[in-house]
């Protein structure tokens, strides 16, 4: 197991996943937190050379200013995180808070497309030099941003997405913004020969999707109609009030339905804007199935829990991941990790086949020098 450095870059840097993700790995690494939900902490992933939790460094880029420990106490005040634990970790917290660099475009940012993507890169290969890094794994973790009109003017998280490209850096976009998939980048991705991995984290409603999908499918029980209401707060929250950013969201939801029951039944799925409920969310499902000789059945769902917290051990999985993949020379989309996401780039769409997939990929990562 390599004891070279590993950088994690990441693209909404101080928002509530990645200041969880920065404090947790800190937590864990010193031994005051067990690593519930990392799966690359379990036995499967042990011989797979995934580099270890004490040699990640964290950077990133935000257009926020509030510094990573006082956001830290911020989700101490929401539930979010542990009492007493920023401040524990206030060295950790702000050293990774001096790594981190002004993202954009702002609204007044004078500079375009080229100028943006060769500053971004600029800021990576800054972070590699100055910390003296093996390689650097990018990871958007930024507010979802709505579907793209076209190909032409590239979206932020396409301009991030473009910069881990230029300066060869494997990349995650945990999000359902456009990232790599921009239809301007997919060539680039393609040349770059990095491994890269997405889109939009499977945390919660999905996941149990994924679970519950594949057991309709398999016993042949005909789902007439599956609805769903999501009830969240915080800057997701606000941002999905915008329908482009909803639809954007909503997309990878229907996909996990439509590809394991072979069709999208009838139903709506809902995105409330609770603003009281901060960091945490609620998602209701309501499924109507027929049985044999047409029995009218109904399956109900409540799922609560706290965004973040479901979110950073995955981000955290998927750094470990990609960083191993790139240093023996996987490139492309990572088969294996669609385990992750509402909207895989390879792949089922159902929980049972992608944990298989993902074993597989552990034993290949093992099995490489």
């Amino acid at each position: 197991m390599t004891e070279d450095r590993t950088g994690v870059w990441l693209i909404g840097a101080r928002g509530s996943v990645a200041t969880t993700a920065i404090a947790g790995c800190a937590a864990v690494a010193a031994g005051l937190h067990p690593a519930t939900g990392m799966v690359t902490a379990t036995d499967p992933f042990a011989d797979s050379g995934l580099p270890p939790l004490e040699t990640l460094v964290f950077g990133g880029h935000d257009t926020a200013h509030t510094p990573l420990p006082k956001r830290a106490e911020e989700l101490v005040t929401s539930g979010a995180l542990p009492h007493g634990l920023p401040a524990a970790l206030r060295a950790e917290l702000s050293a990774a808070d001096d790594a981190l660099r002004p993202g954009g475009p702002c609204p007044d940012d004078p500079r375009g497309e080229e100028e943006l993507i060769d500053a971004f890169a600029a800021d990576l290969d800054g972070f590699r030099r100055t910390h003296g890094l093996a390689r650097v794994v990018v990871i958007n973790v930024a507010t979802t941003e709505p579907v793209p009109a076209g190909d032409a003017a590239l979206p932020a998280s396409s301009l991030y997405a473009a910069a881990a490209l230029r300066a060869g850096c494997p990349y995650v976009n945990f999000t359902p913004s456009a990232g790599l998939h921009h239809p301007r980048l997919r060539a680039e991705a393609e040349r770059s020969g990095l491994p890269y991995a997405g889109r939009d984290g499977k945390t919660g409603q999905t996941l149990l999707r994924s679970v519950l999908a594949p057991m309709f499918a398999q016993r042949a029980l005909s789902v007439r109609s599956w609805s769903g209401t999501n009830l969240l707060g915080g800057g997701d929250g606000a941002a999905l009030t915008d329908p482009g950013a909803a639809a954007a969201k909503n997309a990878g939801k229907a996909r996990v339905l439509s590809d394991t029951l072979g069709e999208l039944p009838e139903g709506e799925l809902h995105i409330d804007d609770v603003p009281a409920l901060g960091d945490w969310k609620t998602a209701w499902d309501h499924v109507a199935f027929d049985g044999f000789l047409g029995s009218r059945m109904i399956l109900q769902t409540i799922w609560q829990g706290c965004d973040s917290a479901l979110a950073a051990p995955l981000v955290l999985d998927l750094a470990r991941l990609l960083a191993r993949a790139h240093e023996v020379g996987l490139a492309g989309p990572v088969d294996g990790l669609g385990f992750y996401f509402k909207d895989p780039d390879t792949g089922s769409s159902a929980l049972p086949e992608q944990w298989r997939a993902l074993l597989s990929l552990a034993a290949r990562l093992g099995a490489r020098p």
